[in-house]
């Protein structure tokens, strides 16, 4: 097996942090910018093998990035590439996490390489951060509690004891690799795939959530955004704008969306406008009224 990775933090983009501070704007975990990284990394992958070939002759394999049950982060330990974090992600001392990784298996018998040590310490940054404390101990997730998970995987309602605590995170959540120290040593990509897309690396709240789902499907062509849905879209968001400064854009944005054909956006609409006080409800109701 061969295991390789991918940095995928771009040069040109807005401040984490400060997007993350900013209520009115939505936070898309980083990796999500610009282009799916499942084409952009099995395409590397593709022509290291390609050129595996060519220099040791005619090999059996097959290429992984997301797209079956492999123990991704387990393998690339145990081939050198880092050390798996208390926050569950694979650290390298000189790489830090914003990488992605991939696999090929192959049956060309290669030399193994030696797992690396790991070193986090007495570090609980990415413990104390998590905004669901989905880091329920070290190295020990809690999937029903991560942001990542319930926004783009879970595909039902937001547990109401979490809605808060996602803030403005739209599509995932980077919260653990933000505060990591060995993030200072991480090295920005020379992919451009991975460039921010739509001005989505600080783009207003209600703006994303104006978008039709003709608009969404042409924005989002390419991205791996397209595994949340136009509705868990439109759900996150939702829950976002619930969290945002209240505003009469921001109401008027909500209201906009509160007769939505899905049960599952009303639902989160209602929760949202319920955030801003009686005031909103009711300018809510008038415009549903209209």
């Amino acid at each position: 097996m061969i295991a390789a990775r991918l940095d995928y933090m771009p040069e040109q983009m807005a401040d984490a942090t400060r997007v993350l501070g900013d209520g009115t704007r939505a936070y898309v975990a980083r990796y999500a910018l610009g282009r799916d990284y499942h084409k952009l990394l099995r395409r590397r992958l593709q022509t290291l093998a390609t050129e595996v070939e060519r220099r040791a002759g005619p090999m059996g394999y097959r290429v992984f990035v997301d797209s079956a049950p492999v123990l991704e982060k387990a393998l690339a330990r145990n081939a050198g590439l880092g050390w798996i974090g208390k926050h569950t992600n694979l650290l390298d001392r000189d790489a830090g996490s914003w990488f992605l990784l991939g696999e090929i298996f192959t049956d060309l018998p290669l030399p193994a390489d030696r797992p690396v040590s790991a070193h986090c310490g007495s570090c609980t940054a990415c413990l104390d951060v998590c905004p669901t404390r989905a880091i329920v101990a070290p190295y020990e997730l809690d999937a029903r509690r991560c942001i990542s998970y319930l926004t783009i995987e879970h595909r039902g309602p937001i547990p109401l004891e979490f809605r808060a605590a996602i803030g403005n995170r739209i599509f995932g959540c980077d919260d653990c690799q933000l505060v990591c120290p060995w993030n200072r040593y991480a090295r920005l990509t020379r992919e451009g795939g991975f460039a921010p897309r739509h001005g989505l690396d600080a783009a207003e709240l209600v703006a994303l959530f104006a978008w039709t789902e003709a608009e969404w499907a042409e924005r989002t062509a390419g991205s791996a955004l397209r595994r949340a849905g136009y509705l868990g879209w439109l759900r996150n968001i939702a829950v976002a704008l619930g969290n945002a400064p209240t505003s009469a854009r921001v109401v008027a944005s909500l209201a906009a969306r509160a007769a939505h054909p899905s049960a599952l956006v009303r639902e989160h609409v209602a929760w949202a406008i319920a955030q801003h006080g009686s005031v909103a409800k009711t300018l809510a109701e008038d415009a549903l009224n209209v």
